[in-house]
């Protein structure tokens, strides 16, 4: 019986210092629910924060595209815009340039009309003065006439 008290004293000693060494008698991997389930939402966190910095990038580069395409469409705006300016100023010139040889054009063909009308006035002007003048002096030679026969014949002329 000694000598099984003494195993079971070697026994237990044996155990005692078993159990003082770091992971003696305690498996390598304890589950414990909890931490495996903090373990999971640390993962789930960490995937938010990486899908939420995906999304800001993602956000950024849509951001980045659109003000290009605004600046794009802003630029053509601009150029058409100038375009269109620089081409009404081209018809403007081109009309003004029209009717300035147009107006110049009239006022040659109204001088023209105007020499026309004075020289034709001036010529029936003449031409009945001329006529007038003519009328007029064989009126008096009419008269003379007259007169110098009625004073051949006698006749008192008052």
């Amino acid at each position: 019986m000694v000598n099984e008290k003494e195993q079971v004293k070697g026994a237990v000693k044996q155990a005692g210092e078993q159990a003082l060494k770091p992971g003696a008698g305690v498996p390598e991997q304890v589950t414990d629910p909890f931490a495996e389930v903090l373990g999971q939402v640390e993962m789930a966190y960490t995937a938010y924060l990486e899908a939420q910095r995906k999304a800001a990038t993602a956000y950024r580069g849509w951001e980045r595209q659109r003000e290009k395409a605004y600046k794009e469409a802003e630029r053509q705006a601009t150029n058409a815009c100038e375009e269109a300016i620089e081409q009404a100023l081209r018809v403007r010139q081109k009309t003004e340039q029209e009717a300035e040889e147009a107006y110049k054009k009239a006022r040659e063909k109204a001088a023209q009309v105007y020499q026309e009308s004075v020289g034709q006035a001036l010529r029936v002007c003449k031409e009945t003065i001329g006529q007038a003048w003519k009328v007029s002096r064989e009126a008096s030679e009419q008269t003379w006439k007259i007169f110098q026969g009625d004073k051949a014949r006698g006749e008192r002329v008052d």
